[in-house]
């Protein structure tokens, strides 16, 4: 008898739905009356999609009638599952446990899932997570324009094998043990992430609080800006249209591009000419997180003929006087990231800067031959915590891939929990 026919022994075979009594959708209410009113709200933004829970740090609160909020209530040991929703990297379809002691109910692109009695809640959890990681859940998403579906009932009507009640807590608890000592793991690489960037930020910074005797002229000297275009599906096309590749906010980032996926744009001949970027030009952010205001990086010429949109500046250098990769580098020290968080406007969820901030930015103006040696410095210095920084995330990756495999060998009884091998090991 092989290890599997032992794991598998006694085991149901039925469907996922077998494992929930209850499967509720969620409400999302009315905005509160005051502070001291209303509920909890969970959203999918609030997963902890690697621990499998809830994080409460920004749980928003909602004004619910008192009888809906009791029929939709969440309570300990209830799942929480993503019906809408989702992304092209993120399908919709995650789930996580419910396990904080707060009054709470689940937004209405959310459903409640109430385990069965002889159902392990951390079961439950860890058999949704393998069918999410496996693709099952993906298999039940409708796309409609700009949103994903999950079709939960097709979902919860797929077949799966289950162990008893006792069984399920054994799965669970080795479960518990093993994905906190990958997530401990993976923490410590992200910290050592977080550590080589930072160390990486100071040094670049260094460099430029050590310009202590360089001039410091406003940019605006240095530079003209060009502003990009705006997007407008009205816009209409004639025989003067051209089609060009454009790149926006999500393209540029610090120090780097973006290139995975860059978007088309339709627009007259003229308009394009006056926003196509050329080789050298340092491209800075105009919106978006305060502390992203700005981040600048340049332009190779990677595309050929490539437009930029109008929340994107593209910054022509006078070449004899500023290099575009010193003023790109400075962009990410300390006192260009002051200023523009200090100058820029600021909403409730986004921030912006403008080509006059911009423009008042001062940067310390060594000698060219001095320009040239900073960036040679810190460009060897960026290419050494590349390499470590690579294989950090590598080894996160392969982290994530254990993890999720254990998961799915664990619940559908493909592993020896007395001894952790796999049911196709002797």
């Amino acid at each position: 008898m092989t290890l599997r026919s032992l794991t598998r022994q006694g085991w149901t075979t039925g469907r996922i739905k077998n494992l929930i009594s209850e499967a509720k959708n969620g409400v999302w209410g009315d905005d509160p009356l005051d502070e001291n009113t209303g509920i909890k709200c969970v959203r999918a933004a609030d997963f902890n999609r690697q621990r499998l829970s809830v994080n409460p740090a920004n749980l928003p609160t909602r004004e619910i009638e008192e009888k809906v909020a009791a029929a939709h209530r969440l309570r300990p040991g209830d799942l929480i599952l993503e019906k809408s929703g989702g992304g092209e990297k993120q399908p919709a379809g995650a789930a996580v446990l419910f396990d904080l002691d707060i009054q709470a109910v689940c937004s209405n692109f959310c459903a409640r899932l109430r385990p069965t009695s002889d159902t392990d809640p951390r079961f439950l959890k860890y058999v949704l997570a393998s069918a999410y990681y496996s693709g099952i859940t993906a298999q039940n998403v409708k796309q409609t324009t700009g949103i994903q579906n999950l079709d939960m009932g097709a979902f919860l009507a797929t077949s799966w094998t289950y162990p008893s009640h006792r069984e399920q807590r054994c799965i669970a608890d080795f479960l518990d043990v093993e994905t906190a000592r990958i997530d401990d793991l993976d923490w410590q690489r992200k910290r050592q992430i977080i550590a080589i960037e930072e160390r990486h930020r100071r040094a670049l910074s260094d460099e430029f609080e050590a310009l202590i005797d360089a001039p410091r002229p406003r940019l605006g000297y240095l530079c003209s800006i060009q502003t990009g275009i705006t997007v407008d599906g009205a816009r209409t096309k004639d025989e003067t249209s051209v089609t060009r590749p454009y790149l926006r906010v999500a393209n540029v980032q610090a120090g780097r591009l973006n290139l995975d996926a860059v978007y088309e744009i339709t627009v007259p001949r003229a308009m394009a000419a006056g926003s196509t970027l050329r080789k050298g030009d340092v491209l800075m952010t105009e919106g978006g997180d305060l502390d992203k205001l700005g981040r600048g990086t340049v332009w190779g010429g990677e595309i050929a003929e490539c437009l930029h949109q109008n929340h994107v500046f593209a910054l022509r250098v006078s070449t004899d006087r500023l290099l575009p990769a010193f003023l790109a580098l400075f962009t990410q020290a300390v006192a260009a990231r002051m200023h523009f968080e200090s100058t820029g406007n600021k909403t409730t969820n986004l921030a912006s800067t403008s080509s006059a901030k911009i423009r008042d930015l001062r940067i310390p103006l060594p000698a060219l031959r001095r320009q040239h040696e900073i960036v040679n410095e810190i460009s060897s210095m960026a290419l050494s915590a590349e390499s470590v920084l690579e294989a950090l995330a590598r080894q996160r990756a392969l982290l994530a891939e254990r993890r999720s495999a254990l998961i799915t060998a664990a619940v559908t009884g493909r592993i020896d929990l007395a001894t952790g091998r796999g049911a196709d090991q002797s």
